[in-house]
């Protein structure tokens, strides 16, 4: 049966970006410390169209959880950077160019409703403005037996922890502090279940610590 996931970095204290994000920097002021780590990884170069990277514990462990994969959900911050009007948008068919790497439909969040984008490589992107619940729906429906991931950002998977429909968590913990920025856990899921299992914990050389939890219902 398809699970409901979300496989995402932070910081020491907490963050998942840095403060003011921008079209030029996304992630905010010092976010791209926290996925160093995968951008090395020998998946996530070839997932992206590049060669090279590390075959090592990192790179397996993220083509396990995101191999399982079939249908995302993300919000319109994430896809694009904006929030209003998708005329006014500066990136209207988002970040990742004409073939992003995600080859599955990619559900986004969003107040503005807009017909569905085809690209290259087999990623659709439907745009689902009547709530995470919908979002999710579809999503499982496109998914079959594979995973959805909800990809963020931090506010995105907050809403979700707090309906309750996160099956499984996968946290990156990278040795760096950010100060600021966008937190992943906060009040605002102060009312989300408490109880979670611990399903694997992994070290990587690269400092970073891999946590993983599935929710016990």
């Amino acid at each position: 049966m398809s699970k409901l996931i979300f496989d995402i970095s932070l910081s020491l204290d907490g963050y998942v970006a840095g403060p003011h994000p921008s079209n030029e920097e996304p992630l905010g002021g010092g976010g791209e410390l926290l996925h160093e780590w995968a951008f090395n990884t020998s998946y996530f170069r070839a997932a992206h169209g590049m060669e090279g990277g590390e075959d090592n514990v990192d790179s397996r462990l993220v083509e396990e959880v995101r191999g399982r994969v079939g249908a995302e959900v993300m919000g319109r911050k994430m896809y694009s950077g904006g929030s209003g009007s998708w005329d006014d948008d500066d990136n209207p068919r988002g970040w990742w160019g004409d073939n992003p790497p995600f080859h599955y439909p990619v559900f986004v969040l969003t107040h503005h409703a807009r017909d569905p984008l085809p690209m290259e490589g087999g990623t659709t992107f439907v745009f689902v403005s009547d709530g995470i619940e919908s979002a999710a729906k579809q999503a499982r429906a496109a998914a079959g037996d594979r995973d959805v991931a909800v990809s963020g950002g931090a506010e995105v998977i907050q809403q979700y922890l707090r309906a309750g429909l996160v099956d499984e968590m996968h946290l990156h913990v990278v040795p760096v502090f950010l100060g600021s920025g966008r937190r992943l856990f906060d009040g605002h899921v102060a009312d989300a279940p408490a109880g979670l299992e611990r399903t694997r914990v992994v070290e990587s050389p690269s400092g970073v610590v891999h946590l993983s939890y599935r929710a016990a219902r």
